[in-house]
């Protein structure tokens, strides 16, 4: 995913996860977790920047919240 394209958004992750049940979207490990399965990718200069794609399944995107 290149910065700017329009399938993505720039998303920052919170310092500390607020431990709700599901994660909460901005949650780090949600981040971290949709990176892993190639949803997202993180910004070479902060390690808390993002790049999430928009078009993310509902599936996906509950199996990265759960706690």
């Amino acid at each position: 995913m290149a910065k700017g394209k329009s399938g993505t958004k720039a998303t920052k992750a919170k310092k500390k996860c607020c431990k709700d049940k599901p994660r909460c979207a901005k949650c780090p490990v949600v981040l971290m977790r949709l990176e892993r399965m190639g949803y997202a990718e993180r910004d070479g200069k902060n390690s808390r920047e993002y790049e999430v794609a928009k078009n993310v399944p509902k599936k996906v995107m509950l199996v990265a919240r759960q706690r």
